[in-house]
């Protein structure tokens, strides 16, 4: 072994005659009596006091922590006791995520985290805190989509932990500490007439939000981002290649959702559309910084864009032009019915004709085709309809051909 247990109350005295015996020290019968030391893998010296009668649980725990160092399961006892909230704060400067969504993680663990468990050693959870944790945000009305993204930056933070030899496990992964279910909610496409009476409803230089998005499936920032050079009229197709999102509800360019730019069909009454709102309002170049406040600043020539010439606000839209339109129209104003209703509608479209569920993902920009099935498997034509259909195909022609 190759640490030692140290005995405070005795030591060991050389006595008349090279003998050495022992005697009480000046700590007898105070305290704690017996100390394991160690070096630690960092060359410093360890130790953990144990009290009276306890040197063969001290002489376990030393060979335990010996035995993990052999292992390279080593964790050092201080380890553990940062805070939750000091080792988050440390995690995120590490993050090399994009802005917006180091801002997000960042504001779900400043508001719904650092609160209720920040102060605790992060060396000390057990799932009971955790699941005491998750069920005060579920009491504060947050939604189990949203409960659900906040446990997994938990989780991750814990997992970092465990990496980095502060903890031994993620505590998130106990079998009692499980993640909010989502809701079983099904996707509920708009139908024509209900996205007609709400592009109706918009503002004229506005109106033409709903051809990309109904027409192409482009998500609201990436229609905000689009810019005249992405559009081949002639060719047919939309290159989606930019998004305008918000970092501290400034805009920005960014790429896509994921980074991933696509290209997606131009039907002709989209094109026609843009065509006729690029007439009446003539595309206009806008500058922003790229992906970062401080980004190289990228100079686009938007289809979309504000009054006075800026590209548009997500906040600001959706408050003051998407919500009184939904109104205008009759429609619910409820999380539902945002502009990504209109991406729902441009699946529902494809998946009625017979469109392949990959080249629907493709066109979505969607990082998984299982993403996209699983979102709209209920919306593909019913198996028995198309079985139905084919036999009925085949035998109808072949009676017809056997009359004489």
């Amino acid at each position: 072994m190759a640490g030692h247990i140290q005995d405070r109350w005795y030591k060991t005295e050389p006595v008349p005659g090279g003998k050495l015996v022992r005697v009480k020290t000046e700590r007898y019968g105070v305290g704690l009596r017996y100390r394991a030391r160690y070096v630690g893998p960092d060359g410093t010296e360890k130790s953990k006091s144990f009290p009276d009668k306890q040197k063969r649980i001290a002489e376990t725990w030393l060979a335990n922590i010996e035995a993990d160092m052999s292992r390279g399961d080593y964790i050092a006892p201080e380890a553990g006791k940062v805070t939750f909230g000091q080792y988050a704060t440390k995690w995120m400067a590490t993050q090399m995520t994009d802005p917006a969504t180091r801002e997000s993680v960042e504001m779900r663990l400043r508001v719904h985290v650092l609160p209720h468990i920040g102060k605790r050693p992060i060396g000390s959870f057990t799932p009971t805190h955790l699941r005491l944790w998750m069920r005060t945000l579920e009491d504060a009305g947050l939604s189990p989509a949203y409960r659900r993204g906040i446990f997994a930056h938990v989780s991750t933070v814990f997992t970092a932990a465990a990496e980095d030899r502060l903890i031994r496990a993620n505590p998130c992964s106990a079998r009692s500490v499980k993640a909010p279910r989502l809701d079983p909610r099904k996707v509920k496409p708009w139908s024509v007439d209900r996205v007609m009476a709400v592009r109706a409803a918009l503002p004229d230089r506005y109106r033409v939000l709903v051809e990309p998005a109904a027409g192409c499936g482009m998500r609201q920032g990436e229609v905000f981002g689009l810019a005249i050079e992405d559009v081949d009229f002639l060719g047919g197709v939309v290159h989606v290649a930019r998004q305008v999102k918000l970092l501290r509800n400034r805009p920005v360019f960014a790429p896509p959702k994921g980074g991933k730019e696509r290209d997606v069909p131009l039907p002709e009454s989209v094109a026609e559309a843009l065509a006729a709102h690029i007439a009446q309002y003539p595309a206009r170049e806008v500058t922003l910084p790229w992906k970062d406040l401080n980004g190289p600043l990228v100079t686009a020539t938007l289809i979309l864009y504000g009054p006075e010439g800026l590209a548009l606000n997500r906040n600001r839209f959706n408050h003051r032009v998407w919500k009184p339109a939904l109104e205008a129209a009759g429609v619910p104003m409820i999380r539902d019915n945002g502009t990504h209703a209109l991406r729902h509608f441009y699946a529902s479209v494809l998946l009625d004709a017979g469109e392949s569920i990959k080249a629907l993902s493709e066109y979505l920009g969607h990082h998984d085709p299982g993403f996209t099935l699983r979102t709209y498997t209920h919306l593909m034509p019913a198996s028995e309809t198309r079985t139905r259909a084919a036999v009925d195909g085949v035998f109808r022609g072949r009676g017809e051909a056997s009359r004489p």
